[in-house]
């Protein structure tokens, strides 16, 4: 078994929170990160995040991780983000208690509040650098059903669709192959 952890990281090492977030649903094992106190505050504590979070905070955030996954994958088709995504999104910054501010690079989200608060804003913050800065088209979530995995598309092209061309990759390969064949 293949490991989807081997892909190199994002070019831009602060997309590395936002990929992990949104990673913290891995789909195949059934595995999630926001379903206890305690896995959650393993993952912040791994981050150097405040690991500070109720069931109520930890269900928000799940949201908008589906949210985030939701234009993740419309990156795939170069369309925006889906409105009920962009909803949550916005519901979420409110939440999240997030600053807009002027800076010397201009206009920044910062992330204010404590725990789960903090870590919503973060993400968002990063979520809006990227924007601005382009790199926001280069996350990705796989287009396996099965899989849907947060990665950095590293190709010249921006057409990356596969978490992994050894994983998923070849079974939607395998997949058109048996379908061609009519099996």
């Amino acid at each position: 078994w293949l490991d989807r952890t081997a892909r190199p990281p994002a070019d831009e090492a602060y997309l590395e929170l936002v990929r992990t977030f949104v990673n913290t649903l891995d789909i195949e094992k059934g595995t999630d990160a926001l379903e206890s106190s305690e896995t959650w505050g393993r993952w912040c504590a791994e981050r150097g995040l405040s690991v500070e979070s109720s069931a109520t905070d930890r269900q928000l955030l799940g949201e908008l991780r589906e949210a985030l996954r939701e234009g993740l994958l419309a990156h795939h088709s170069r369309g925006s983000m889906p409105l009920a995504a962009r909803e949550v999104l916005d519901r979420m910054l409110a939440w999240s208690q997030a600053e807009a501010t002027f800076t010397e690079e201009g206009l920044r989200l910062l992330p204010r509040g404590d725990g789960a608060h903090y870590v919503a804003g973060r993400i968002l913050s990063l979520v809006a650098q990227a924007t601005v800065d382009g790199t926001w088209s280069r996350l990705k979530a796989c287009r396996g059903d099965e899989c849907k995995w947060a990665f950095y598309d590293h190709s010249r092209s921006r057409t990356g669709q596969w978490c992994s061309m050894a994983i998923c990759g070849n079974r939607n390969k395998q997949a058109r192959l048996r379908e061609r064949r009519g099996q």
